[in-house]
């Protein structure tokens, strides 16, 4: 239980590979607060509770949620809320009825919004409450905030980036129309993931970045201990977000960032129809059957066979082709969300069930033993591998996957990486990325990768066609894919190849 672990300090040894979690509850008059009272009595029974206490879905809270998830997190051992005077003793017993300690749940003394500390100061608060002496991480989080169901804390405490000795800023595209003026915005480099510079609240084109960031970090020592430094430095009420400007793009501190596509729901000022349509949004979101990229069926994505017109196999040496996707032949997956991760063998392609000793051995002869549950298993290791190298945390969600194929086989028509394509564009949509978190020109990289891991030696060409789709032109120059870790790649119509193209005669055949 994680009250025990808050009861009993942990060794010194210990606490070097624990982690703090800061919890931020201390709005004031907030506007969903002030329309739910002049709302009158239909809703006089959320009169008066916090936003943070306010029920979501199926009675659950707001900040449920968040002790739903960080209740499952070893890593964690102290969880300190900090609240405003006004709404102290009703966060106070939120607490003690979850096993959390009174002593770790942080009044910063203010009772109006006029008079608030700002996000900065009331993190400082909780770190000189639990005697930090810059020895473990700090996650901290907006308790006002929302997430699905399957948002994965584990994963980000856990992050690659974290484990090497970086902070972490979680950060989300805006929405089409969606100012970026309210929100802190990372730019990142995309090799590495690093924050190269963060930017608070911008104004009109101050950033053309569209990374936003809710109020989640995981700030390691060297970025925690500057805390005091800023806060005492500034006047008024400093922002987490200004600190964070202030360490990444001032100190230099070393902070990544981590996309979360599709999984926060932000409340900030939510007025009443907002938060009523967020408790509609939630109930149908954490349905059991439900899932965000597919609602509550299934989805089925297609990859093409090809055709090499020109330039094969110069792909493999830096050179040019033009191919071409064929219709009538594909490959498809379809995914469905499940209980277990579950990959379907096809029945013809992937047998198990033979009418005899002979028939195996018929079977074994003529189709070999290389189906198509290699390519799915290999797929979806990579596609996870290539999420984590990108800063992608995926949220948790299973699938049911399986493919169906009607490429003829070893003919030349590229049916494995059709299979293959398939299937990342499957498992792409099942978790809402999109061109953002897997560009079209880096799709055949990801793919050809996936044929890599099982030795299966191949080109680029077939997987750029199919991931670009109908008559394409590619060159593969050495060069260019140093520059930008793809080649060349241009969609072209048929009037453009013929126009492009010589008239080639075969001289008339004579009878001697």
């Amino acid at each position: 239980q994680l009250a025990s672990r808050h009861l009993s300090a942990p060794d010194t040894q210990a606490q070097k590979t624990m982690t703090i979690c800061v919890v931020l509850v201390a709005s004031v008059d907030s506007q969903l607060e002030q329309e739910i009272l002049d709302a009158g009595s239909e809703y006089q029974h959320l009169a008066g509770l916090p936003k943070a206490l306010l029920p979501v879905s199926g009675g659950k809270r707001v900040l449920d949620y968040w002790w739903t998830a960080i209740e499952s997190q070893r890593q964690i051992s102290d969880v300190y809320l900090v609240t405003n005077a006004k709404s102290f003793k009703h966060f106070e017993r939120w607490a003690t009825a979850r096993g959390l300690p009174s002593q770790n749940v942080v009044n910063d003394g203010t009772t109006t919004r006029a008079s608030s500390l700002g996000a900065a100061r009331d993190l400082l608060l909780a770190l000189n409450r639990c005697g930090y002496n810059n020895d473990r991480d700090v996650v901290v989080v907006a308790g006002d905030s929302l997430f699905h169901r399957e948002f994965d804390l584990a994963a980000l405490v856990a992050d690659q980036h974290v484990r090497a000795g970086s902070s972490l800023a979680v950060s989300y595209r805006l929405a089409e129309g969606e100012a970026a003026s309210s929100r802190g915005v990372v730019e990142v480099d995309e090799r590495t993931r690093r924050v190269t510079r963060f930017v608070e609240k911008p104004c009109g084109d101050e950033t053309v970045s569209r990374q936003a960031c809710p109020l989640f970090y995981v700030l390691k020592p060297a970025v925690a201990s500057l805390l005091p430094e800023f806060v005492e430095s500034n006047e008024g009420k400093p922002s987490l977000g200004s600190f964070m400007e202030w360490a990444v793009n001032d100190k230099g501190s070393n902070v990544s960032s981590v996309r979360l596509p599709g999984c926060f729901r932000l409340i900030g000022d939510a007025g009443l129809q907002d938060y009523l349509d967020m408790i509609e949004h939630f109930e149908r979101m954490d349905s059991p059957t439900y899932s965000g990229a597919l609602g509550r069926g299934r989805l089925t994505t297609r990859a093409y066979a090809r055709v090499g017109l020109f330039g094969n196999p110069s792909d493999g040496y830096g050179g040019k082709t033009i191919a071409l996707t064929i219709a009538n032949f594909w490959a498809e997956a379809t995914i469905a969300p499940s209980e277990r991760l579950c990959l379907v063998p096809h029945p013809l392609f992937d047998p198990c069930d033979f009418g005899g000793l002979r028939d195996l051995h018929f079977i074994s002869r003529r189709e070999g033993y290389q189906g198509g549950m290699r390519l799915l298993q290999a797929a979806c290791k990579r596609f996870l591998e290539y999420c984590v190298e990108r800063g992608i945390a995926l949220p948790k969600r299973n699938f049911t996957l399986s493919y169906e194929t009607n490429v003829p086989r070893q003919v030349g028509l590229a049916g494995s990486s059709a299979i293959v394509t398939a299937v990342v564009r499957a498992l792409m949509r099942f978790y809402a990325l999109d061109e953002t978190h897997v560009p079209v020109e880096i799709l055949p990289n990801l793919v050809l990768s996936v044929e890599a891991e099982l030795g299966i030696n191949a080109g680029l060409q077939d997987r750029v066609v199919q991931a670009f789709e109908g008559l394409v032109y590619m060159d593969f120059d050495p060069s260019t894919f140093e520059a930008k870790g793809h080649g060349v790649y241009e969609r072209l119509t048929a009037s453009q190849l013929h126009a492009a193209l010589p008239l080639l005669w075969l001289p008339p055949f004579r009878a001697a």
